[in-house]
C-alpha cells in the first residue's frame, strides 16, 4: 500500500512539475494521472502495483468532493447573482453530452453487428 501510494503521489508530483514548466496550461493533477495512464498501458508499472491505493481512493470519492462544496458556500453570492447562467450551462452541457455518447454507442454498435453478420 506504501509503494502505491508512493507510485501515485510520484505521478501527481510529476504533473505538477510539468504544470509550472508550462506555465500552468493544465493542471498538475491531469497531466499526472495522464503519465500514471500511459505509464500503465505501455506496462512501465503493473496494474497490481497501484491496485489497492486506487481502489481505497475510489471507494472514498465522496470526501474529496467536501472541498469543493465547502468552496461553494464562500462564494454563495456569485452563485446566487449567476444561477441561471450556471444552470443553463450545466443543463445544456449535460444534455450534448448525453446526445454524444449515445450517438458513438450507437454507431459503434451497429458497426459491430454489421462486422459479426460479415464473418
Amino acid at each position: 500500500m506504501i509503494r502505491g501510494s508512493f507510485i501515485i503521489l510520484l505521478f501527481y508530483f510529476l504533473g505538477e512539475l510539468l504544470s509550472y514548466l508550462l506555465g500552468g496550461f493544465l493542471p498538475g493533477s491531469v497531466i499526472g494521472m495522464i503519465l500514471l495512464f500511459l505509464s500503465l498501458f505501455f506496462k512501465l508499472i503493473q496494474p497490481e502495483a497501484v491496485r489497492a491505493v486506487a481502489t481505497s481512493i475510489t471507494k472514498n470519492m465522496a470526501l474529496f468532493f467536501v472541498p469543493a462544496a465547502v468552496g461553494l458556500m464562500v462564494y454563495v453570492d456569485v452563485v446566487s447573482n449567476n444561477f441561471w447562467a450556471i444552470f443553463l450551462g450545466i443543463t445544456i452541457s449535460t444534455l450534448l453530452t448525453m446526445f454524444t455518447v449515445g450517438f458513438i454507442q450507437e454507431r459503434m454498435e451497429n458497426r459491430r453487428n454489421r462486422n459479426r453478420n460479415i464473418k
